[in-house]
């Protein structure tokens, strides 16, 4: 799994990230998100926080659950 996160600018004080699948055609269904990030150092720290803690779960062998599958809603 080639894991990826992505930071995107909505409006002038509004950022979102994700971590998703960088082989996955689908951006819609990510693994993890945050949204209404004051600024991008805010939305890019907090993914990469979350980042470690995936990785650190993939290493131990965890199956890593999609936002879909979990709270049945796409993002």
């Amino acid at each position: 799994m080639n894991l990826r996160v992505r930071v995107v600018h909505y409006s002038s004080r509004h950022w979102y990230a994700d971590i998703d699948d960088a082989d996955d055609p689908q951006p819609d269904d990510p693994f993890w998100f945050v949204d209404n990030c004051r600024t991008q150092a805010q939305a890019l720290e907090t993914a990469c926080s979350e980042l470690r803690l995936m990785t650190g779960r993939l290493v131990r062998g965890d199956q890593l659950d999609r936002v879909l599958e979990v709270t049945g809603v796409p993002v």
